[in-house]
């Protein structure tokens, strides 16, 4: 992609899944990465995988004592932040807890307002613009039974993308989301395999998506090739939501 060669990206949730292929996408184009996730570096694959060019930082993404160590390094200076970590407390309404909802607007809503926060008053300060990359999800369009908390937070979310693009366009600095559908992380992977037949027959291309074609897709709103892109949600999810 142009223009990923040497740019600096943060990405949230980076050890594994989603996180990790596009940690693996943006080092392949070259960029320096900075990696944020809750295992140590050892325990993780990370080192193996990127032996130069990555820092790693072991935070907590609602922790105000870690989200002060990201925001140290960010102001080092970079280029792009990837806000990909998410979690899932799975219940209906009436047998959802207070702290299950908290946890999951903790993660995937509030804490991408605070590093999108963080990240606007460096990359505006620095005044070479940049880009803001959120994790959405398809269930922001049609819902999902027993996530309330998390379509939530992930309507939230692309609402939130459409408000800073807004708000931060005037200094160069783009906002968009992609909205992944089934997406076969390691942990989709090991669901039984008739949960697995079931989301490949919801898709019209009847299979699930990769990892890694996510991680193009941010690569590409990161990218040169979409300087003129900002403000919008881009579902990379095999037609399975359309209108």
């Amino acid at each position: 992609m142009k223009g990923l060669d040497s740019k600096k990206v943060i990405i949230t949730g980076a050890a594994s899944g989603i996180g990790r292929a596009t940690a693996e996408r943006f080092y392949a184009e070259g960029s320096e990465l900075v990696l944020i996730d809750m295992p140590t570096l050892e325990e993780s694959e990370l080192a193996s995988l990127f032996p130069e060019r990555m820092t790693y930082i072991q935070a907590n993404v609602t922790n105000k004592d870690d989200l002060a160590k990201i925001d140290t390094e960010m102001k080092k200076g970079f280029d792009i932040l990837i806000n990909n970590a998410g979690i899932t407390r799975d219940a209906t309404i009436a047998k959802m807890t207070d702290d299950m909802w908290d946890q999951v607007i903790a993660v995937n809503l509030t804490a991408v307002w605070k590093l999108s926060q963080m990240a606007a008053v460096v990359l505006k300060e620095q005044g070479r613009g940049g880009a803001i990359l959120n994790a959405a999800s398809v269930v922001a369009h049609y819902g999902n039974f027993g996530q309330s908390n998390y379509v939530a937070t992930k309507a939230g979310v692309i609402g939130m993308t459409k408000t800073l693009a807004k708000e931060l366009g005037k200094t160069g600095i783009r906002v968009n989301a992609i909205a992944p559908g089934f997406i076969g992380t390691p942990m989709v992977r090991k669901m039984p395999e008739k949960v697995i037949t079931m989301m490949e027959e919801k898709s019209p291309l009847k299979r699930m998506g990769e990892p890694e074609e996510i991680a193009a897709a941010y690569a590409f709103l990161a990218s040169d090739d979409a300087k003129f892109i900002s403000g919008t949600c881009l579902n990379v999810d095999g037609a399975l939501v359309i209108g």
